[in-house]
């Protein structure tokens, strides 16, 4: 992409998800994804009513009076997108391909982590992790993360969820919210990743699928590739027991990860490149409040 083009792009996603971020999403992402826990504030003077359990025994014997320790939440979070980056987000039906649907909803969450005074990192993914970006806070920060969403080239075009979610697990220390974002089209089982992941970090996973995996259109003859092995082959679209086959194998599917997920306590939703995913993340953040 020409540097002139790929500003204009950056800039165009800032405008929109920034938008979203700051009007749409206000209030909700805070409520969703909540600190590390109390931290101490300041000492005051004994109140009726106060507990026992938070009398500063020190600042008591110094002045005669009793005194409380005050606690407040602990605001600040490490924000980690664990973004696929593997072949198969290059697909698309409609007007956008998964790739782009991942680069706004990543670049909205980012814009909503910063409001909220978090630090954003991303781990970008394919059978390997291909590029890691250390958490940071501000615009900055976010501009080159989206800079790099729309200009990175993988050096694999293959998936394997698990090794993302092992770097994670070794990358960070402290507990962070991790959106795991990905069509899921995952060869190799990632479930024991994703609960060691899960028990150490709030994991949240977000799927973009096109409205085709689901189900298959009547229009004949197709030449089909797998973008991750780029293997072609025809199918006769017109067989309608190759249809069904195809919406019963992605119904299988759904209900596999579904159970996955939530044997890993983590929430997730799943999202069509042809809907709108505010609604959805909206509808995500609400359910975790």
């Amino acid at each position: 992409m020409e540097t002139q083009d790929l500003l204009k792009k950056v800039r165009k996603i800032e405008i929109k998800s920034r938008g979203l971020s700051s009007n749409i999403f206000a209030g909700k992402y805070h409520s969703a994804f909540k600190g590390r826990g109390m931290a101490f504030s300041e000492v005051r003077a004994y109140q009726y009513g106060d507990d026992v359990r938070d009398i500063d025994w020190n600042v008591t014997a110094r002045t005669g009076n009793p005194h409380v320790k005050v606690f407040e939440e602990e605001r600040e979070l490490t924000v980690m997108l664990l973004i696929d980056v593997s072949g198969s987000l290059d697909f698309g039906t409609r007007a956008e391909i998964k790739r782009d649907v991942v680069t706004e909803i990543s670049a909205t969450l980012a814009f909503s982590a910063i409001q909220n005074n978090d630090k954003i990192g991303v781990v970008f993914f394919s059978d390997k992790v291909e590029k890691y970006i250390p958490p940071k806070k501000g615009r900055k920060h976010i501009l080159y993360i989206i800079h790099e969403m729309l200009d990175f080239k993988p050096q694999s075009r293959k998936t394997d969820i698990s090794c993302a979610l092992e770097f994670l697990v070794s990358a960070l220390k402290r507990k962070c919210t991790a959106f795991l974002i990905s069509d899921f089209y995952a060869r190799k089982s990632f479930e024991k990743q994703m609960m060691i992941c899960s028990n150490k970090h709030d994991v949240v996973a977000i799927q973009v699928f096109d409205p085709f995996a689901k189900t298959l259109p009547d229009v004949g003859l197709m030449k089909i590739m797998d973008l991750e092995t780029e293997h072609e082959m025809y199918i006769d679209t017109s067989d309608k027991k190759l249809r069904y086959a195809h919406s019963k194998y992605w119904q299988e599917r759904e209900q596999e990860l579904e159970s996955l997920f939530k044997r890993s306590n983590v929430d997730s939703v799943a999202i069509a490149t042809n809907e709108d995913y505010v609604k959805s993340l909206i509808h995500l953040f609400i359910q975790r409040s």
